[in-house]
């Protein structure tokens, strides 16, 4: 098993555990949910999920009791990631999708996959987001380039689709 696969099933148990304990049906999103979305292994080295942002505030325990239940340990408050053996979890918050690359996060589409339930952004919506994270100087230093890399795969599909 690759290890887009291995981290996409490994989503898939953390989507299911999130959707039946509390009530959240998360959004796949990096490397991992655009390799979903294009099936293209971008080579995701962890898991990124979004989550309403209540439950990165005032329901937070909630959330970390959760991961901690799936045997992860939290190793940053402040960036939200917990990890488990080889797997980092990175979370952040649904609604800075709006704010943050002018995604509607309440227009996303809806999966199932084992009983499980989570939402997945559309190509066009990764693009306004890559697009975005291209004006962030950390971000594009420390990805070393990764995000353009992926913008123009984005638009090469885009244009073949049309």
């Amino acid at each position: 098993m690759n290890r887009e696969h291995y981290l996409y099933e490994e989503f898939i148990c953390i989507s299911g555990l999130l959707n039946q304990q509390l009530d959240i049906v998360p959004v796949l999103y990096g490397s991992l949910g655009l390799g979903k979305v294009t099936n293209i292994d971008f080579s995701p080295q962890d898991i990124d999920i979004l989550v309403p942002l209540t439950y990165l505030e005032e329901k937070w325990k909630f959330l970390q009791h959760t991961m901690e239940q799936l045997g992860y340990r939290m190793v940053n408050l402040q960036e939200h990631e917990f990890i488990k053996n080889d797997i980092k979890i990175g979370f952040a918050f649904t609604e800075d999708l709006l704010e943050f690359a002018d995604v509607d996060y309440t227009s996303l589409n809806l999966f199932e996959d084992a009983g499980s339930e989570y939402y997945l952004p559309t190509i066009l919506d990764f693009v306004k987001v890559y697009n975005k994270s291209l004006e962030d100087g950390y971000r594009r230093t420390k990805n070393n380039n990764k995000d353009l890399d992926k913008l123009e795969i984005l638009n090469i599909i885009i244009q073949n689709t049309l």
